[in-house]
């Protein structure tokens, strides 16, 4: 289904060792870079996450309505990745807890304001 997905980046150095940090808790690690332009995160197991500095030479901004939602293991996995993204210098979107029935989620915008969500449903 979903391959991978690009966020835009202004400073793709300064995000790379954000999601470096970030992704290692699900055991992602760096898959492509090109240059200064892209780089790509995978875990072997599904879709890949990417910054991007956007092909028409634009500043990047961030979509309204638009968010990465990152699967993970356990609830623990989940504080621990909000907890992580918070050391990170991230904006706090929606603290771990329990949203409509068995969806345990945290949400917080990265270093360039890119809203992602990191949930397990169970």
């Amino acid at each position: 289904m979903i391959g991978y997905v690009t966020l835009g980046s202004k400073d793709r150095q300064k995000a790379g060792a954000y999601y470096d940090e970030l992704l290692s808790l699900v055991g992602a690690k760096r898959a492509m870079e090109d240059g200064d332009r892209l780089i790509l995160w995978a875990d072997g197991k599904g879709a890949m996450l990417g910054v991007i500095a956007p092909a028409d030479g634009n500043a990047p901004t961030v979509g309204n309505g638009v968010m990465v939602a990152l699967a993970m293991p356990s609830r623990e996995a989940v504080d621990a990745m909000h907890a992580k993204a918070m050391s990170l210098g991230s904006k706090d979107e929606g603290a771990p807890g329990v949203r409509g029935g068995n969806f345990y989620g945290a949400y917080f915008r990265d270093l360039d304001g890119n809203k992602l969500c990191c949930f397990k449903i169970g």
